[in-house]
């Protein structure tokens, strides 16, 4: 968890944004990480989005979260005006997380994105060798 809360901070830094420990900020809300034994759980608030705006794809080990909402007749020719939400997360290894698994669910303007943590004995990159 550490690890992938560092590597979004470097992504917040590298896009000019501040993060802290388990949250982010971006142009249209902070975003927040939390994990338990069985998944890490991603709180990320876009408002004026809904899901039919809103692209979630893993792509080996990056999360990319990608929204744009729609331009309002009032914008007149201000892009700036239009929500637009664009991020890339490395996860620290693709194969400690069922990234085929992953669950996202917009409701009420915020994303909510679930990474299901693959179980130690699931994993094929661990070998358990018997000791005689």
């Amino acid at each position: 968890m550490a690890r992938l809360l560092s590597l979004m901070e470097d992504v917040a830094t590298q896009t000019g944004l501040s993060s802290t420990a388990g949250a982010g900020a971006s142009r249209l809300g902070r975003w927040v990480a939390k994990e338990d034994d069985d998944a890490v759980y991603l709180k990320v608030p876009m408002p004026g989005l809904t899901k039919e705006h809103v692209k979630v794809r893993a792509d080996k080990n990056i999360l990319v979260i990608e929204g744009e909402g729609e331009k309002q007749p009032w914008d007149g020719d201000d892009d700036s005006a239009v929500p637009r939400y664009n991020r890339r997360i490395e996860m620290p290894a693709a194969d400690a997380y069922k990234m085929d698994k992953i669950k996202a669910e917009m409701k009420n303007g915020v994303l909510w994105v679930t990474l299901l943590k693959v179980k130690e004995e699931e994993r094929k990159d661990v070998f358990h060798v018997k000791v005689e």
